[in-house]
């Protein structure tokens, strides 16, 4: 089994990449298997944020070059690179990082939500040291979330980081100890599922398409998918549960 997927408690959908013999570099199977659970996510109403770790020590080496070679292809179509580098998943995604984030690797976490990083994780495109491009997202993503120049150097030079840098950049939002990113992204994604399921999509759905909007259609866009969610049984929910001093009961309607 190339990729495990386990309900844990509270709504949260973890799924682990399992290739430890290969630093859980995606194949086809792979991709395919992580696609196929991000689709489960979305489609569950009883499942609110997601969690994406890697087995062994490692979060991904990238592509798996050997499966390439065998005509393997790590794209998924709709979802690109390992099933989620293109179009990951409408609910909140979080990843936990361990060792080696490379590559394609890098990629997976930038296409999440928030990432949790050790502080002795290694994050790198080294694409260009291989006469390759880091086409599954890191030359889209990384510019937005880090200072241009800083994100050209890391792109140009193919140099390495560290989970402490990653975090002084603010590529990492949370730095563990080796060995408790999964846990703290755990408790993060628990946090996150005890908040209202409707609110949680439309927020990360406004925030990534803000990019493409301008400064004069922003409002009116975001208006356009937040005003439906304030009418929601949920928003009547929140605001009851907080005058009767109670946590909220979700419905997701």
């Amino acid at each position: 089994m190339s990729v495990g997927v386990e309900v844990r408690e509270g709504g949260i959908l973890l799924i682990t990449l399992d290739r430890p013999e290969v630093r859980n570099a995606i194949d086809g199977a792979t991709a395919s298997a992580v696609g196929a659970a991000l689709d489960r996510l979305d489609a569950d109403p009883e499942l609110t944020v997601g969690v994406i770790t890697g087995a062994g020590g490692n979060f991904c080496s990238g592509a798996d070059l050997g499966a390439k070679l065998r005509g393997e292809s790590p794209r998924i179509p709709g979802r690109g690179f390992a099933g989620i580098a293109q179009r990951s998943a409408d609910k909140p995604l979080v990843a936990a990082v361990e060792g080696y984030a490379l590559a394609g690797g890098f990629e997976i976490a930038l296409a999440c939500d928030v990432i949790v990083a050790s502080r002795e994780a290694r994050f790198a495109l080294p694409e260009v040291r291989r006469g390759l491009l880091a086409t599954g997202g890191g030359l889209l993503r990384l510019a937005e979330q880090i200072p241009y120049h800083v994100a050209m150097q890391l792109v140009l030079t193919g140099d390495m980081i560290t989970g402490e840098r990653a975090a002084e950049l603010g590529i990492a939002g949370e730095l563990t100890e080796p060995g408790a990113a999964l846990d703290v992204a755990l408790e993060i994604a628990g946090r996150i599922a005890r908040n209202a399921p409707l609110s949680l999509r439309a927020s990360k759905r406004i925030m990534m398409s803000a990019r493409d909007w301008t400064r004069e259609e922003a409002f009116a866009r975001q208006f356009e998918i937040a005003d439906p969610i304030g009418e929601s049984d949920d928003a009547r929910e929140g605001a009851t549960a907080f005058k009767e001093k109670r946590d909220p009961v979700w419905t997701g309607r």
